[in-house]
């Protein structure tokens, strides 16, 4: 099955939205000269977003393939962001042609783009869901119509969780993680990238500022306060690391020269 869900709501160009910054980052055309305008402000104060970015794709890469070959056929990735090859959908059923995506986000200006994002293996199926990380119920039951809960699922939300605050009354993306993972079956996994202040501390805050000024919250986080989304589960190693730093390939191990990537990353199975 491959197909969307939910009417979106008018795309806001007046207001920058993540996804299209992160778009803009990664060299990518779906972005507005107000998303342009952030991504720039925050690359004058941080210089390590453009290797950030690439690297947080790269982790995903190599996350999706290790769970994959590990027997994971089923994959939510929320917060997916605008097209960009290779997808996960394609790094999963590379592994496994039967693998089931399900693509989860916010903006309305991805569902535009969900044919580039549903052409999956002719064994597997790939589906794009117009949903917010914070209706979580609306959520898994969109998600539902193409994965079975009952069995393992991949949860992926790279680089998302640093837009989610920790009020209980507001985002709580603590409980936020909580319900997810408590939905997943034994066996499921979890992949998270997070930006951290702890490696490049001034220029992290300069960029969270950046975003907050635009009207897009922040919430960089330390090696303890990203660690403590894993609580409960089986960290697979090496555990929480700086992103280049994950199982990488010969390519991440080059990238390094560059300097420093302030994001953490982590894959986690539930016993």
């Amino acid at each position: 099955m491959t197909g969307s869900e939910s009417a979106p709501t008018r795309v806001d160009t007046s207001r920058p939205h993540p996804a299209r910054v992160y778009d803009w980052w990664l060299g990518g055309k779906d972005n507005y000269p107000v998303d342009e305008e952030l991504a720039r402000k925050i690359l004058a104060v941080d210089g390590t977003v453009l290797r950030g970015a690439r690297a947080n794709r790269r982790f995903m890469h190599r996350a999706v393939r290790t769970v994959a070959e590990a027997g994971i056929r089923q994959f939510l990735d929320i917060g997916t962001g605008i097209p960009t090859e290779p997808n996960l959908h394609q790094v999963a059923q590379g592994v496994a042609p039967e693998a089931k995506v399900v693509y989860a986000d916010n903006d309305p200006i991805v569902l535009r783009h969900a044919e580039a994002l549903l052409h999956g293996s002719a064994e597997g199926s790939t589906t794009y869901v117009h949903a917010d990380v914070r209706d979580v119920g609306t959520l898994l039951d969109r998600a539902g119509e193409s994965l079975d809960f009952a069995e393992p699922v991949a949860l992926s939300l790279v680089a998302l969780t640093h837009y989610l605050g920790e009020d209980p009354d507001g985002d709580d993306v603590y409980g936020l993680l909580e319900k997810y993972v408590a939905a997943l079956a034994p066996g499921s996994y979890l992949i998270l990238s997070q930006v951290t202040p702890d490696l490049s501390p001034e220029a992290i805050e300069q960029a969270a500022n950046h975003f907050r000024r635009s009207g897009t919250p922040f919430f960089p986080r330390s090696l303890a306060e990203f660690s403590r989304f894993f609580e409960g589960l089986e960290l697979l190693g090496p555990g929480v690391i700086p992103v280049y730093g994950w199982r990488p390939e010969q390519v991440d191990v080059a990238a390094q020269a560059e300097g420093i990537v302030p994001v953490y990353a982590g894959v986690a199975r539930k016993p």
